[in-house]
């Protein structure tokens, strides 16, 4: 049976992909001479932020996730980050491919929140890898890439940060429900606001003041109190 081995050597942002996309350079290693016709790969990436150290600032961003630093002994578990497939081509022998890795800045995602929350240093990753290779001299044989093939990386928080300043130049990112969305609507174009921003502004600048317990809290948006009309649990 083949043995294969998997090595990252390197991480880019891709400058012309639609959306935040990140593309690994992976080495592939098959032992042998076999000639490989093709790998059918999947690739999961998981965040292991046990293996780094963090600043103070970097901990207070962070306490969302794990909680305090003092329990960050039983907190500091994996994060999932990506789960791709890969077609590798035809090689004998050791080849490379890219591992092209869509991305997202929601924030109601753990692994984004921890990778905003980095000032700069290292993302230490761990690349599992298995799937299926095409294999053989003469004709087609088939051999399974074990589950436990995986390659350790550390990715550049720099790569990361140049990623989201490509597409949300100087921006954050917030998934609001609809609910909130039309009240937010309403309230900007009731008070005549030029811009989202202006209207958050507006918001943070007005405080609490005025919203009792158990008001509905689309009530300081609205400039209504009561329920909503909304019905069930």
């Amino acid at each position: 049976m083949t043995e294969f081995s998997f090595a990252c050597t390197g991480v880019r942002a891709d400058r012309h992909a639609a959306g935040p996309t990140l593309v690994f350079r992976l080495r592939v290693t098959a032992s042998g001479g076999t000639p490989v016709h093709a790998l059918a790969l999947r690739c999961q990436i998981r965040i292991e932020p046990a293996r780094r150290g963090y600043g103070s600032a970097e901990a207070d961003g962070l306490t969302d996730l794990f909680g305090e630093r003092s329990r960050w002994g039983s907190t500091l578990h994996p994060l999932q980050f990506a789960q791709v497939p890969l077609m590798v081509s035809a090689f004998t022998g050791e080849t490379e491919a890219d591992l092209v890795v869509p991305c997202t800045y929601d924030l109601d995602i753990a692994a984004t929140r921890y990778l905003g929350a980095l000032a700069d240093g290292e993302v230490p990753l761990l690349m599992l890898f298995s799937g299926t290779a095409f294999t053989g001299p003469a004709g087609f044989r088939v051999e399974p890439v074990p589950w436990d093939r995986e390659a350790a990386f550390r990715m550049p928080v720099a790569t990361w940060r140049e990623m989201i300043e490509q597409h949300f130049p100087g921006c954050g990112w917030i998934r609001l429900p609809r609910e909130t969305m039309d009240a937010l609507l309403a309230h900007r174009s009731r008070h005549a606001l030029p811009s989202w921003e202006a209207t958050v502004e507006a918001l943070l600048a007005a405080g609490p003041a005025g919203h009792t317990a158990g008001a509905d809290p689309l009530s300081a948006l609205t400039g209504t109190t009561g329920t909503t009309g909304r019905t069930g649990p």
